[in-house]
Formats: C-alpha cells, sequence, structure tokens
C-alpha cells in the first residue's frame, strides 16, 4: 500500500495564536514550535491596546516560525472594529517589516509598493458550500486574478457531503489553497487535506483549544498528517455524535505499524444515502458504524454477511475492490460475548471451577437497549444457549428482537422493579452513561445489582462508567465497553486491510488511552 516511514506531502501545519498581548504571541510562538508547527497564523485583531509599529516588530522580530499575519475585521469574523484605512496601513507595514506571509484583499498595490519576499493570501467566508464545483472555480479563479500567491477559503458547511466539493477543490486549483471547513461535520476538511493537496492544515496548541478546530497534537500525533498523501486510504466512524470515539486512537498507530497507507478519521453523518452517494470512490474503502445507524446502514449495503443478516445490524463496510460494492459486517456480536465469556472463565478458573462449554449457557441474560449493540449482543447470547429477556424504550423494538431471539420482551419501565434470579448476567446496551453524561444509567434497582454474576456496558467512554461503578460496588464481575471495543476494531482492521491485526499491541495501545 505505500510506506508510511517518510513525510509524503508538502501541506505545512500552521497553530493559530490568538493572544491578547504581544509577549503571550511570543511564548505561544515557543510553544507552537515545540509542540510541531511549521508555521502560525497570528491575529493581531485579537491584540488589546494594539500599536502596529510596535507591536509588529516585536512579533517578527522574536519569530522561531514563519508567520502568517492576519488582521480580520468584525464584518469577517474578526475582533477589529476601527477604520479601514487604519487596518490596511498595519498590512502594509507588517509587509514593510517582512512578514513571510500576509492576509490581504489589497495584493496589487501591497506588491507595487515594495519588493519583498512576503506572500500575499487573499481569503473569502463562505457560509455552506452549496455552490457547484464549476462555481467554486470561478470563484478560486476570481481570487487568483487578485495576483495571490495563496488563496484561502473557509466554510461553515451544513452537512459532510458539502465537504466533497472542498476536495475537489483542493485537488484542481492552479495556485497553492488553503481550503476547510470548522466544526464536527467539517473536521475530515481538515484531517484530509494533505491527502487532496491543501497548502496549510490547522492545529491549535495545548491549553489554547479553538472551537472546531482539531488540535496540534492530534494533528500531529494522532492523524499523523505529514504522512498523508494522494494514495493514502480513507476509513471512518459514520456516527452522531463522533466526538467519543477513541478509533482514531487505536486505527491509526496500527496502520502506520504495519506501513499500511491509511488514515481513519471521525465522519459525522446526518444523512446516510446521501453520505454513500457522495462518497463513493476507492479512496474510502471502508466504514465502521457507530450510534444510532448499525439498523439503518444495512438498506445502504449492496451485501450483508450472513452474521450481520441475521442480526440485523452492521458495523463495518467494507467497499470490495473489483467492483466498489459495499459489503456489510458484524465484529460487535463475536467481541462482546467472548469479553463477557473470557470475563467469567477467568473467575472460574481463579475459583478452580471446571467448566465445559460456555459459562453464559443456561443463564439468564439481562438486555437492556434492542439497537444495533443490543441485537448483536442478544444472537450473541442465543448462540450461548442464554434465556434472553430484553427491555428498551421502544416497547415494539424489544418485543421484535425478543422474538427474533426466541427471548422474552418487558416494558422499559419494568427494569426499575425486574428481579433478577442470581448469577444472571445484566448488559447495557444504551448510550446512558456515556461521556459528558457520566452521572447517567439505566434504572436498575440498585439493591438487585449484586444479583448478577456480572455486569457488561457496552458505553467505553468512561472505561468505568456509573453502572460499573455500581456493579463493582454490589460484588458483581464488571466488563467494560473497552474491551468490547477492543475486540471488534481487531475484527475491522482485518477486515479493511485484509490482514491479521496486531492483537497484543492494539490491546496495549487501547489500554494506555484508558
Amino acid at each position: 500500500m505505500g510506506s508510511t516511514g517518510m513525510l509524503n506531502n508538502s501541506t505545512m501545519i500552521c497553530a493559530p495564536l490568538m493572544a491578547q498581548s504581544v509577549e503571550q504571541i511570543v511564548k505561544d510562538m515557543h510553544q507552537a514550535k515545540a509542540e510541531g508547527a511549521q508555521v502560525v497564523e497570528i491575529r493581531l485583531d485579537h491584540i488589546k491596546n494594539f500599536q502596529p509599529h510596535r507591536d509588529i516588530q516585536i512579533i517578527l522580530k522574536n519569530r522561531v516560525l514563519p508567520v502568517i499575519i492576519v488582521y480580520r475585521p468584525k464584518s469577517e469574523g474578526g475582533q477589529y472594529e476601527g477604520d479601514e484605512h487604519s487596518r490596511l496601513e498595519a498590512l502594509h507595514l507588517a509587509t514593510e517589516m517582512g512578514a513571510d506571509y500576509v492576509a490581504s484583499d489589497l495584493i496589487r498595490e501591497q506588491k507595487m509598493k515594495n519588493g519583498s519576499a512576503t506572500k500575499f493570501i487573499v481569503s473569502c467566508h463562505i457560509n455552506g458550500m452549496t455552490s457547484s464545483d464549476e462555481e467554486l472555480n470561478n470563484l478560486a479563479a476570481s481570487m487568483r486574478a487578485t495576483g495571490a500567491d495563496i488563496i484561502k477559503m473557509a466554510a461553515n458547511v451544513t452537512d459532510i457531503t458539502e465537504i466533497a466539493r472542498i476536495f475537489h477543490l483542493l485537488s484542481h486549483c492552479k495556485v497553492p489553497i488553503i481550503a476547510y471547513s470548522a466544526g464536527e461535520r467539517g473536521l475530515i476538511s481538515q484531517l484530509l487535506c494533505p491527502k487532496f493537496g491543501g497548502f496549510l492544515a490547522y492545529g491549535s496548541i495545548e491549553g489554547n483549544s479553538i472551537p472546531g478546530m482539531p488540535s496540534l497534537y492530534s494533528v500531529i500525533h494522532t492523524y499523523k498528517l505529514g504522512y498523508l498523501n494522494s494514495e493514502t486510504k480513507v476509513f471512518g466512524l459514520v456516527s452522531k455524535p463522533v466526538r467519543h470515539s477513541k478509533g482514531p486512537l487505536l486505527h491509526n498507530p496500527i496502520f502506520r505499524h504495519e506501513n499500511f497507507n491509511g488514515v481513519y478519521v471521525p465522519m459525522f453523518v446526518d444523512n446516510l444515502r446521501e453520505f454513500f452517494n457522495i462518497y463513493s470512490s476507492h479512496d474510502f474503502p471502508g466504514f465502521s458504524v457507530g450510534f444510532p445507524y448499525k439498523e439503518a446502514v444495512v438498506e445502504f449495503c449492496d451485501e450483508v454477511h450472513l452474521l450481520a443478516e441475521s442480526i440485523g445490524a452492521v458495523n463495518t463496510i467494507v467497499r470490495r475492490p473489483c467492483d466498489g460494492k459495499l459489503i456489510g459486517y458484524n465484529t460487535d456480536c463475536e467481541a462482546a460475548i467472548t469479553a463477557i465469556e473470557d470475563a467469567l472463565k477467568e473467575k472460574r478458573c481463579t475459583g478452580n471451577e471446571v467448566s465445559l462449554g460456555s459459562p453464559i449457557s443456561g443463564k439468564l441474560f439481562v438486555l437492556v437497549g434492542a439497537g444495533g449493540a443490543g441485537r448483536a449482543l442478544a444472537f450473541g447470547a442465543k448462540s450461548r444457549g442464554a434465556q434472553i429477556v430484553i427491555f428498551d424504550i421502544d416497547f415494539g423494538r424489544a418485543k421484535s428482537l425478543a422474538c427474533a431471539v426466541s427471548g422474552e420482551a418487558r416494558p422499559y419501565e419494568e427494569v426499575v422493579n425486574f428481579q433478577p434470579e442470581k448469577g444472571s448476567i445484566l448488559a447495557n446496551a444504551t448510550p446512558l452513561g456515556m461521556h459528558p453524561n457520566t452521572d447517567q444509567r439505566i434504572p436498575v434497582a440498585e439493591a438487585t445489582l449484586g444479583d448478577y454474576e456480572l455486569v457488561f456496558d457496552a458505553v467505553y467512554t468512561p472505561k468505568k462508567t456509573r453502572l460499573l461503578k455500581d456493579a463493582e460496588a454490589a460484588g458483581a464481575i464488571i466488563v467494560s465497553g473497552v474491551e468490547m471495543f477492543l475486540r471488534q476494531a481487531i475484527g475491522q482492521f482485518n477486515l479493511f486491510t485484509g490482514r491479521e491485526a496486531p492483537k497484543e499491541l492494539m490491546r496495549k495501545i487501547i489500554m494506555a488511552e484508558f
């Protein structure tokens, strides 16, 4: 798949600096360099009591990285509220003093006044990316006609499918271009710009997070943008929301360890049909599928693996190389059930108990949640011979799943008073307790938690949820969703790459992250 052992693109990593004093900007510049930035973008409009000649001179005299000078007025989303003449004079001053890059619209005028080596950036801000590729190309051409050395387009997309236009623009522009969208839906535009030829990728310095922008650390260390190129294969989590995902922290270092030219990114998707229609090329050969799409995504697969078909839920999709068809799989089922089995076996080994067959066989398996993860757990429990009781806020969905696994459905309101038999298993397959709502849990009575031999929670952020803490205090064996997450990811790596996953390394990485 091509080596990932050397830098593969010319995209520079840029840290925006928006401190309120030049002294802090100089400190932040040093921090940005230490964190791996290759250039800094300095926002003059954020400096309090800004004195152009003095402050710009201090900044440029003390620079330790190439500097982009930006002085953005309020009308363009900046902080500057003064007259336009003074703003342009400050930018001209930055040019005269030798700034490496200056963002200015009056480029021809600036270039005629001096012959400095300063490169000029002309930018525009777009609400949404609903224009056609042709219209965007025409806009880029008009910006280029100003004499710009670099053009910049910052958009606010409302759907991840709009990002495809940014990728087209990056790939076809005749001059260096910076193009991206902020926010969760726009994140892939920032993470994948090196693949499509972007001039800059942004990352915020530690302690100065910027809404809608990845951190410098994640850009450099998690996603390793310096190693992406046009041949890099893009994998990602299709979910809503996606910010909780630990997938990039696991898949990306494994891709690099295995010398596989791939990157794994979060994909905030609102409409599955539109998403798969737009991202249909072999550049996007595989997807993880998360909440709430594991059931809904089945209809967008051209073929579904037998296990996933019987479960009615898909958590992994692979694009078949020979014909581009999407094949759906389920790696959740075995991941969750083997995690539960292994925890029970470990306890029995410790107690010198001899067990033949699955330790789940014949047990009461109480499942809360009948969505995609719940279906995987239910079918896994059925395959091991458990007796299954299902609670879900949608009783119809609970009944449908119970029918499919020869189990029993109960109304969700009854879970609080449900009395399990001693030695049962409880499994949470709802998102209750997921970060940031870590104080929540399924409404199982605390007094009954001690009746369960084992309690499993599919939520993996945090590793030990409130449910697991309460269950542990009651004396139950607990199994975190982290274990399920790890095991399903091992299965996904095998499907994504056609290679055997390095299981022990993956375990080491994921346990370090939690």
